[in-house]
């Protein structure tokens, strides 16, 4: 107890002999950080939007079950909740049943995922392997009347090798200071590849032919695979068009690649593969318009309370597993800054505003069509009258891991005032502001149309090698303290955010216009 009044007492003393100019409530701070770190619900938020809900596919059951409980969980803390169109989206898909094995030369389950907005194999299939080796589409008709009834194997020349490096890690330190001294104008030129020489794929027929073709002939499915994906880890997506009038998909199955491998040996070996196959799925078409949450904490002050400060994340993932990590982390990281500055008895001097996005995974749907909506002149590309309100916009899409600091997006001005916030929070590990650009996310909405919109650092432990839009996707792969700490700097920075006399300084247009990721 002693410890901890002492480093409070030294915090305020150190953070009076600096920057005069932002103003820190350290009051404010102390009490976000006591919720925030010692009664934390974020890892019950993860809960139900995860194992509860299910997978979070664009518009599927778990994506509103998902959306229809963080609405109402927002609700019941006070704030104006609601579902919010934001336009036409297509064709909702669930996977009902899935199936795969092999039975011959002998019995194996095989570690496969169907691709989403896929059609099923109405009912159990029995079926051969064949390998389709076309380079072009007049080679591929050679195949006619060949494919009927058939499992379709496309040829591979990658094999497997051995990673020496962990699955999971963290930012160092050295790292961290290289982001930290990082300088637009050094900036190097960019690699092509392509212009290195480097090894390239052989020559296969245009795979949207080859299923057309397949499809018309009467094969069964295809399988597809990646050596991204090993250890039995599937990167699975999207099969195909998802419009509303869109036909359906052909059956195109994800295999572990080590299954895919055994399987194509056998074919190439002449060796009679035979499999089974049993796969539903379910096209959702009643409404095809996509969804955001969308809740508000009102302010209090008369001056500023028509001005925003907003936050958010993606609430729709991949299919193979429960997003956890994409991103109902992000998503129960932000709904528990609110419960924390809401639990903390704080009245914010301006609105705040949270989204939870729908149609990222396919092209930041969600995010962009709320800013074509609401916040932006699609004439001018910048920011309407509604837009000019806006504060900021805080996002967080990069796994599991603590925030380590927050990328500027070029946004020089801002760099003072968020160290200045960082401060109290150096012993959490997060010190450090990059001028870096981060994109992928849902941040780049309102950065493309000159609204501060920025991505927090985060470590990135299993992320890219495990997690992202896999199989493993699940609950299990989230780390508690992690999130908790995430959850208490965001609420900070929101808070501060919503309270100080003036909004976040914007990049000058020229800059914001160049960059046009909004659109």
């Amino acid at each position: 107890m002693r410890k901890s009044i002492f480093f409070w007492l030294l915090l305020s003393c150190s953070l009076s002999l600096f920057s005069q100019e932002e103003k820190l409530d350290i009051e404010a701070v102390q009490k976000i950080r006591t919720e925030g770190l010692n009664n934390s619900k974020v890892m019950e938020h993860a809960f139900y939007l995860t194992d509860v809900s299910g997978p979070r596919l664009n518009n599927s059951t778990g994506y509103l079950n998902a959306a229809n409980w963080a609405r109402n969980k927002l609700a019941e803390w006070g704030l104006d909740a609601k579902l919010e169109p934001w336009g036409e989206w297509g064709k909702g898909w669930d996977l009902q049943k899935s199936y795969v094995a092999m039975t011959a030369p002998y019995y194996r389950p095989l570690i496969a995922y169907p691709k989403a907005w896929c059609g099923g194999t109405n009912g159990l299939q029995s079926a051969e392997l064949i390998i389709v080796s076309a380079k072009d589409s007049l080679e591929l008709l050679s195949y006619t009347g060949k494919l009927k009834g058939k499992i379709i194997l496309l040829p591979r020349t990658d094999t497997l090798k051995p990673s020496f490096a962990a699955d999971a890690s963290r930012f160092t330190e050295e790292e961290l200071k290289k982001m930290a001294e990082y300088d637009p104008k050094n900036r190097p030129a960019a690699n092509n590849p392509r212009a290195q020489g480097g090894p390239r794929p052989a020559p296969m027929v245009n795979i949207n032919r080859l299923k057309e073709f397949a499809k018309k002939e009467g094969a069964v499915a295809m399988f597809s695979t990646s050596p991204r994906g090993r250890d039995g880890t599937l990167f699975v997506s999207g099969g195909g068009p998802y419009a509303a009038n869109a036909p359906e998909n052909f059956l195109d199955i994800m295999l572990a690649y080590e299954e895919y491998m055994s399987l194509y040996r056998l074919a190439k070996a002449n060796i009679p593969v035979k499999l089974e196959l049993d796969v539903k799925t379910r096209f959702l078409n009643e409404d095809t318009r996509g969804y955001n949450v969308v809740a508000e904490f009102k302010g209090t002050d008369k001056k500023l309370k028509e001005e925003v400060v907003m936050l958010g994340g993606h609430l729709d993932s991949w299919h193979a597993s429960t997003g956890a990590t994409d991103n109902a982390a992000g998503c129960a990281v932000m709904m528990e800054a609110i419960r924390i500055l809401k639990a903390s008895g704080f009245k914010p001097r301006r609105t705040i505003r949270i989204c939870l996005w729908g149609g990222e995974e396919q092209g930041l749907h969600g995010s962009r069509n709320y800013v074509r909506n609401h916040l932006s002149d699609t004439t001018t590309r910048r920011s309407n009258k509604e837009g000019d309100k806006v504060s900021a916009y805080f996002n967080l899409d990069n796994g599991t891991g603590k925030v380590r600091g927050v990328y500027l997006q070029g946004n020089d001005a801002v760099k003072p005032i968020f160290s200045k916030w960082l401060e109290p929070f150096a012993d959490l590990g997060a010190n450090t502001i990059t001028l870096q650009n981060t994109g992928g996310t849902d941040h780049l909405a309102f950065d493309g149309v000159g609204i501060p919109g920025f991505q927090f650092i985060q470590d990135e432990i299993e992320y890219d090698t495990r997690t992202h839009h896999t199989n493993m996707d699940s609950y299990d792969h989230l780390l508690a303290e992690d999130l908790k700490q995430a959850a208490t700097i965001i609420a900070s920075f929101v808070y501060h955010a919503a309270q100080r006399e003036e909004k976040l300084p914007r990049k000058s247009a020229p800059v914001a216009t160049q960059q046009r990721q909004g659109f």
